[in-house]
């Protein structure tokens, strides 16, 4: 990596170690039942969370552009250290759905302005090449961060029961933000209007062949990752012990991370990514046949194949979008990624894993016949 673009990778994964490493998140459901919220209740709380996510999603991605995509990643890890605040402070299904709200919020500001802000701080160093292994590490250390939160939520819960757990989820949001504050932030045109802004983004995401078959592939593998919200259910499914379930998809984020690491490397710039995602496809469908322990292998080594094409695609999204609306432009492709995701559900209940590798098999040959590089227009 050049050595300009060094310290902003630095930040970038200073701010995903704090960001992601949130104790109250393998604890908050529990936190809900202690409460005496009912499965509806708490099922409501999720519908919330992502009606909140979906609506806001865009709308944000152009208040970045508009205003700061630093102050966006700032305000993110502000909103969700809010809303975890609420959920202590105000417990009852008011408080949860508040708190909901305000981190759906945070997801928006941050998605879409924290890639544009990678890639335009490295633009301004001569290190656009770079933005592949940078967004890499960044992804990487979010996803290994899911082991210390982990701990910390059992030794935490140990000491002080959710009330521990849940401030010292509030303080980790608000150092990440504080880190936000030094990202560079690369001066840009005088701005627009908000709207004119917002119509320039959903122009290009829309119209511009070359961003539009981008930006449906990179929603589409963004919706992958639902399939994560499962591993438990696979584990238990295929003979795992409950008690040993968190031990036993223990690796499957561990080479999910060494996956995305992979997913900016220069030798994998001309790799047919359709093909790897299709051969991961076949391996997670053969282990959904044979229904064993011994199969959460594949589905660890699936989860790295989908992770590295995840991040390919990903950069070569920002390749392609060439006008000021970065942010917006990335915005709806975490937008069809909500919508994308209603899939990934849908095949899990009418096929479980199967029906999850089908569906991805389905997409690795739609991306395996998209060109790798194309025209920006």
């Amino acid at each position: 990596m050049p050595p300009p673009a060094r310290p902003l990778s630095r930040l970038a994964v200073g701010w995903a170690a704090l960001a992601d490493t949130v104790p109250i998140y393998p604890l908050y459901a529990l936190l809900f039942a202690d409460t005496g919220l009912s499965d509806v209740e708490v099922s409501a709380l999720f519908a919330i969370w992502s009606a909140v996510a979906v609506v806001a999603e865009v709308p944000f991605g152009a208040f970045a552009d508009r205003f700061s995509r630093r102050w966006s990643v700032v305000a993110a890890g502000v909103c969700q250290a809010a809303g975890y605040a609420l959920w202590l402070t105000a417990p009852g299904f008011t408080g949860f759905a508040l708190g909901f709200a305000l981190w759906g919020v945070g997801g928006a500001l941050s998605s879409g302005a924290l890639e544009a802000l990678l890639h335009d701080g490295l633009a301004a160093v001569g290190a656009e090449s770079a933005f592949g292994r940078v967004l890499g590490r960044v992804t990487a250390v979010g996803l290994l961060a899911q082991i210390p939160a982990a701990v910390l939520a059992a030794v935490l819960f140990a000491t002080g029961g959710f009330a521990l757990a849940g401030w010292v989820s509030v303080a980790t949001c608000l150092a990440a933000a504080l880190v936000a504050t030094r990202l560079p932030e690369t001066p840009r045109p005088e701005p627009e209007s908000y709207l004119a802004v917002l119509r320039s983004g959903l122009s290009e995401a829309v119209r511009a062949p070359g961003v539009r078959a981008a930006v449906l592939l990179v929603a589409a593998l963004a919706a992958v990752d639902a399939f994560e919200e499962y591993f438990p259910l696979v584990a238990r499914d295929w003979g795992v012990p409950v008690a040993w379930v968190p031990l036993a998809t223990l690796a499957i984020p561990l080479v999910g991370a060494a996956g995305a690491a992979l997913g900016g490397a220069r030798l994998l710039s001309g790799a047919p990514l359709g093909a790897l995602l299709g051969g991961a496809a076949v391996l997670l469908a053969l282990a959904g046949a044979a229904g064993h322990a011994a199969g959460l292998v594949a589905v660890a080594l699936f989860y790295g194949a989908y992770r590295l094409v995840w991040v390919a695609a990903e950069a070569r999204l920002q390749e392609r979008i060439t006008g000021g609306a970065r942010a917006t432009v990335t915005s709806v492709a975490g937008l069809g990624s909500e919508v994308f995701a209603l899939g990934v559900y849908g095949a899990w209940v009418t096929g479980g894993v199967s029906g999850v590798a089908l569906g991805v098999l389905l997409l690795a040959l739609l991306l395996h016949t998209a060109p790798s590089r194309g025209s920006r227009a």
